[in-house]
């Protein structure tokens, strides 16, 4: 048998200029998960990232941490692969471009864009945006907003589900580490579990930085063994976003 780890990268800066690169809190998660790895004498034999900055430098920092927390017996990372399949939905396109689209034909969500914007520099704006993002990717889902731009429900769902059964078929014993995203996460546990696809934003929403989602596979078989641990992240560590 087989083990895939799915890694949600460290946390990014959502609310800023530049959406793609890491906090500092999110470099430190980013040690932490090495730390943890290197703990647990886990020994990659594969390791990828999608192509966001995020991810790859999750995967570079928590690489760099595992490799020197024990300099008398250092256990380096295979060269990581970049695979674009694991790149998160087009969060900033829903945003740009599929939110004006929703609330010109839908008023409670046009309310809800409005209650975000009036909050957008509070210490609390998150608890506007989450509920109107959670609207947005309803209708996203559903299709009931499309723009040329902004890949669609069904192309996200049918590269996941490649990349997943990809990063299944390497041989027994492999132990494959692949740095991604809430959605890529929340899609891979729903496709394991021949969940309805509501239920994959319904996951994602509950996937934090940092955290580490375990698949055994080999024979044909896929079977989840947990989802969403943070456990080796001390309480200061820990975010969603």
């Amino acid at each position: 048998m087989s083990e895939l780890i799915l890694i949600r990268h460290g946390q990014a800066t959502p609310f800023e200029k530049d959406t793609d690169r890491l906090s500092e809190l999110g470099e430190q998660q980013a040690r932490a998960v090495g730390l943890a790895l290197t703990r647990e004498e886990v020994t990659p034999t594969h390791v990828v990232h999608g192509p966001l900055v995020r991810q790859r430098r999750t995967a570079e920092i928590a690489a760099g941490a595992a490799h020197f927390s024990d300099p008398d017996s250092p256990r380096p990372w295979p060269d990581a692969a970049e695979d674009p399949r694991l790149a998160e939905y087009d969060g900033d396109g829903l945003i740009r471009h599929l939110a004006p689209l929703l609330a010109a034909q839908d008023e409670g969500f046009a309310t809800s864009v409005r209650r975000f914007q009036e909050r957008r520099d509070a210490p609390d704006r998150n608890r506007a945006f989450q509920p109107m993002l959670e609207e947005l990717a309803e209708a996203w889902q559903a299709g009931t907003v499309t723009h040329a731009d902004v890949e669609d429900w069904a192309a996200f769902r049918s590269r996941v589900h490649a990349v997943l059964a990809h990063l299944t078929r390497f041989p027994s014993g492999s132990t494959v580490l692949a740095f991604t995203s809430g959605g890529v996460i929340g899609l891979m546990v729903a496709l394991s579990l021949d969940a309805p696809d509501a239920a994959a934003l319904k996951l994602n929403w509950r996937v934090r930085n940092g955290s580490f989602t375990r698949f055994t596979f080999g024979g044909g078989r896929l079977s989840l063994d947990s989802f969403n641990e943070v456990a080796h992240l001390p309480p200061e560590l820990r975010s969603w976003r």
